[in-house]
């Protein structure tokens, strides 16, 4: 198999998991099939402090390394990303490497740097969700969802925080190794196997707002204490002490979210639970969790996760069971 040159682009104030968490799933994955060549690439060779002030050397600088022949160009985001975005050097040398690469990929805020070299334009990305509205804003022609965890756009593939470009890498691991390989990988570095790309960034407990009143409070917990309970807009209503018009106001001023949709939400991350820690039939979990019928789970696992819920257990049990 033809060695694949990775090269990774740092910068002063990078994030140092978006460096090292791709990194180790390609260093395993070359120790296990072969095939990948690390390179690590800043502004200037030598010690770039990460965010947290911790120093990774990095062997080449732009102006002494070759931007053909790479394989697949990946850029770490960071709180730097905001200067580095401004660097030219830096921001043209990019530009020339993922001109000839096959894949350009990147981790958190280092979109901003596909943005800055003119590689994103048009394109469906996404970035940790802190940074999706300041990206739509400075760059209108890019396409941004902060829902998902990591998007592949062609050969562009971009990723959501930190622990998503671990995701990401596993992703191109599998595109060109095997499913086989990235699941040793992941065994490995204890991870799953691997988290659907389309599956949204927010826990229930992330994307939603606290509710900020006593009655809304009673209505959030009844919900998460028994997610296949009835909860229509009558029952809970009544829970709250509201008139079911009124709660509906109420709910989704306070939550930014419709009752029906914050429902649903719940029910999907406890299936999704379910179906990674047990051996239940998807029916039997569509029931349980107020679905109804497994063809409900199905369309609203689509909408939420990105895969079917069978899909969804095979990837995270079969990993669960092996490590």
């Amino acid at each position: 198999m033809n060695e694949r040159r990775i090269v990774f682009v740092i910068f002063d104030g990078f994030q140092s998991l978006d460096l090292t968490g791709p990194h180790e799933v390609f260093q395993y994955a070359d120790k296990l099939a072969g095939g990948y060549r690390r390179q690590i690439v800043a502004p200037r060779p030598g010690p770039v402090a990460s965010s947290s002030g911790l120093p990774v050397h990095a062997a080449h600088g732009v102006a002494d390394l070759d931007p053909g022949g790479i394989d697949t160009l990946v850029v770490a985001g960071g709180t730097g990303v905001d200067r580095a975005r401004h660097d030219p050097e830096l921001t043209g040398w990019i530009a020339d490497a993922a001109a000839g690469a096959r894949r350009v990929a990147s981790v958190c805020s280092g979109v901003f740097l596909l943005a800055a070299a003119g590689l994103v334009d048009g394109l469906r990305v996404t970035t940790h969700w802190a940074r999706a509205e300041q990206l739509a804003r400075e760059h209108p022609g890019v396409r941004v969802d902060c829902d998902p965890i990591f998007i592949r756009d062609g050969r562009v593939w971009t990723s959501a925080g930190v622990t998503a470009g671990m995701d990401l890498a596993l992703a191109l691991v599998e595109a060109d190794l095997g499913r086989e390989v990235a699941h040793a990988v992941a065994r490995e570095l204890v991870l799953f196997l691997r988290r659907p790309g389309g599956q949204s960034q927010f826990s229930v407990g992330l994307w939603s707002a606290q509710p900020a009143t006593d009655s809304l409070r009673a209505v959030v917990s009844a919900i998460h204490a028994d997610p296949g309970a009835r909860h229509g807009i009558a029952e809970l209503a009544a829970c709250a002490g509201l008139s079911p018009r009124h709660l509906q106001r109420r709910f989704t001023a306070e939550l930014g979210t419709p009752p029906a949709a914050y429902v649903e939400r719940v029910r999907v991350e406890a299936a999704q639970r379910a179906l990674a820690g047990g051996d239940d039939p998807v029916e039997t979990i569509a029931r349980r969790y107020g679905f109804g019928t497994a063809e409900t789970l199905r369309r609203a696992f689509h909408r939420h996760v990105g895969v079917a819920p069978s899909d969804y257990r095979d990837r995270f049990r079969s990993t669960k069971e092996q490590i």
